[in-house]
């Protein structure tokens, strides 16, 4: 006999954003399009190509983790604790009256932690080579799958648990694991998501060696417009996202608030090159055609898309067609934006921050805007919600992500009818 397939709804959110510290205060940044970007405060910029980013503001990581904590955590990680504590509180979710070995973690960051690699390394050089400096913690803090651990320990969380690396598309991957794995009947709760933090002298550098980053440094606020005829490169961001996952039976057992439920996920990879989209996004397409399918949904039922809308001349023309080739004569009567015209771009944390934008978005009917449309490109001719939000009942969303490698993910979400 066939196992029935349980349903999969969000009951909790947290992020830490350029934007807002709190989901609350990310939603609010996003209804004000305002944008996070500003100049690098983080280590003295003067010599770099690009000298601003989004960098998350006033975050106060003690006030969700210990000092001593926080002394043995890279700032990725931190940014994953604060998340996961915000979105279990959000969620109103008890663990300790839960069956713990039926709860879990998946949890990633496309890069890990780069602040902590920084500063061994300048420990080893000072030293002239010699490596009595290095930190015993220096692996713990670096590796990318420690946050999910850290959060396990917090919670006693003890069913499946680690991290996925898929850059861009890291915390996506993330969340479409986490469903996967609610769907066969593994866990009853999950914690998924991603965090990232390189602000920092090698992940700018990195970047602006690549010409991937916009050099617009006399207007860092209008740096990130995706969409825009005169986009020149993404804005890097830093931050986090949570989203708390549970099957249906079990949120209302616990009379919990429900969101949105996650129905649908595509997974896809363009095999083509590492870091330029496919042709006419050939890779988007099939992913956002497996998410629909999975869901059981047709094109003319999806009335929003979060893109992954980069503000780099690749990804948001090829991101484009491929919405157009799915979507048909639909795609001119949904909404799509891209709220990394407001964040910049989170890397491997870019896809949680934006599943809960989509969350958000289906529960309070209002699409975010794409900021910064200021000259449309004319290869890009859907509506971009441009530059302010707009209210508009959203049934089903799609959020997508893109990753270097050619990695491609999204996720599809709908109102919660019962």
């Amino acid at each position: 006999m066939s196992k029935t397939i349980p349903r999969i709804v969000i009951t909790g959110v947290g992020a830490v954003t350029p934007i807002g510290n709190t989901a609350e205060d990310f939603w609010n940044g996003m209804m004000q399009a305002r944008s996070g970007a500003g100049p690098i405060t983080r280590f003295d910029a003067a010599e770099f190509d690009t000298r601003f980013a989004c960098e998350v503001k006033n975050y106060e990581p003690t006030l969700h983790m210990t000092r001593k904590e926080v002394q043995r955590m890279d700032l990725f990680a931190q940014y994953a604790m604060s998340c996961a504590v915000m979105a279990v509180e959000n969620a109103g979710i008890d663990f300790a009256a839960c069956n713990q070995e039926r709860a879990g973690v998946v949890f990633g960051s496309g890069i890990g932690g780069m602040w902590t690699y920084h500063h061994q390394q300048q420990n080893l050089y000072e030293r002239n080579g010699v490596p009595d400096r290095i930190s015993p913690l220096f692996i713990p803090m670096l590796i990318s799958d420690i946050a999910a651990g850290h959060i396990a320990i917090r919670y006693g969380l003890k069913g499946p648990n680690y991290a996925t690396v898929s850059a861009c598309a890291t915390s996506s991957h993330a969340i479409a694991d986490a469903f996967m794995l609610m769907q066969r009947g593994m866990a009853d709760v999950m914690l998924a998501g991603g965090s990232e933090a390189v602000v920092c002298p090698m992940g700018i550098g990195g970047f602006n060696s690549m010409k991937a980053l916009s050099t617009r440094n006399d207007s860092p606020e209008t740096a990130s417009r995706p969409f825009d005829k005169d986009r020149d490169g993404f804005v890097m961001g830093e931050g986090g996202g949570v989203i708390v996952l549970e099957t249906l039976e079990h949120a209302l057992g616990r009379g919990a608030n429900i969101l949105a439920e996650i129905v649908g996920i595509g997974l896809t990879d363009d095999a083509y090159h590492i870091t330029q989209p496919a042709p006419g996004g050939e890779g988007a397409v099939r992913s956002m055609r497996l998410a629909l399918a999975d869901a059981g949904l047709q094109p003319e039922d999806v009335d929003y898309v979060n893109a992954h809308g980069t503000s780099t001349h690749f990804n948001d023309k090829s991101e484009s067609a491929a919405i157009r080739t799915v979507f048909g004569d639909w795609a001119d009567k949904m909404l799509v934006s891209s709220t990394k015209s407001m964040t910049g771009h989170l890397l491997g944390a870019a896809g949680a921050i934006e599943a809960i934008a989509t969350v958000l978005a289906i529960k309070n009917g209002i699409a975010p805007p794409t900021i910064n449309q200021i000259t449309p490109d004319p290869e890009c001719t859907l509506d971009y919600v441009a530059n302010a939000p707009r209210k508009h009942e959203i049934r089903a969303a799609i959020s997508n992500t893109f990753g270097f490698g050619g990695h491609n993910a999204t996720l599809c979400f709908k109102a919660f009818g019962g």
